[in-house]
């Protein structure tokens, strides 16, 4: 069920141990996340934000702001620690955020994330009342098209033909663009957990090589088969990634700078 507190929507399961924070992409959905709130909501508080992607004016909508919204929830909230995941978009303002709370932050996972490059709808405005061309896009996002459902196809197509809501993933997309956070991933000093589809077209592995390359403490799982939302089309591979990083994190056994890459089919 969804929350409503003041100007903040969200999901949070109430499990006990430290809050893990779901930060979902531009198009994503919050069923993106079922396999992981399921998995992790009996050892974890899974919170995921909804990001208020439509609702903040055109003139100042942007990453940075997205990340104010994030940062104000988890102060709302109270909480002291956490990990923070993300998505595609979702993983650059995970980046963001910890850049500027390291203290808060236990550990950091990015699947799929934007912040060093992405090829996805662009930086131009994306067609309009083609749906056969929206269905495509979708599905190519995905290493097995038969993931995007139709449902997730109807629910792109709807986002992309109200006017407003289209200028805003415009924007976003812009802002990514602009804010390349290759400089900075160095002072990202938490355990850090790379998961990547190998056959991810919008961000490609490649991506998350060069992540795994630039942030010190990172471990890089790539998964076969899989495109650009790996929790979604691996979910079993990704939460057997994700669990095995959480809780070595959590007991204190992540050995740092060991720079791991596993493959997972």
């Amino acid at each position: 069920m969804i929350k409503e507190e003041g100007r903040f929507r969200y999901i949070e399961t109430g499990g006990s141990g430290t809050p893990i924070v779901l930060l979902h992409g531009l198009l994503g959905a919050l069923s993106n996340f079922e396999g992981i709130i399921s998995h992790f909501s009996p050892t974890h508080n899974l919170v995921v934000p909804i990001l208020r992607l439509f609702e903040i004016s055109l003139r100042s909508l942007s990453v940075t702001k997205l990340v104010e919204y994030v940062d104000e929830f988890i102060q709302f909230k109270g909480f002291s620690k956490v990990h923070v995941l993300g998505n595609s978009l979702g993983g650059h303002i995970a980046q963001l955020y910890t850049l500027k709370n390291a203290e808060k932050v236990e550990s950091m996972t990015l699947t799929g994330s934007s912040g060093l490059f992405e090829s996805a709808m662009g930086t131009t405005f994306p067609k309009r009342g083609n749906y056969e061309y929206m269905k495509h896009k979708a599905e190519s996002v995905f290493y097995d098209p038969a993931i995007a459902t139709k449902e997730l196809v109807d629910d792109v197509y709807a986002t992309v033909n109200d006017l407003k809501k289209a200028m805003c993933v415009v924007a976003i997309a812009k802002s990514a663009v602009r804010h390349n956070l290759e400089d900075k991933l160095a002072e990202i000093k938490c355990p850090t957990l790379l998961i990547w589809g190998i056959q991810d077209s919008v961000t490609p592995v490649w991506v998350g090589e060069k992540f795994h390359e630039l942030i010190p403490n990172s471990e890089l799982v790539k998964v076969d088969r899989c495109g650009h939302a790996p929790m979604m089309e691996r979910p079993d591979l990704f939460n057997i990634a994700l669990e095995s990083f959480i809780r070595r994190v959590e007991d204190g056994t992540f050995i740092e700078n060991r720079k791991a890459v596993t493959v997972l089919d």
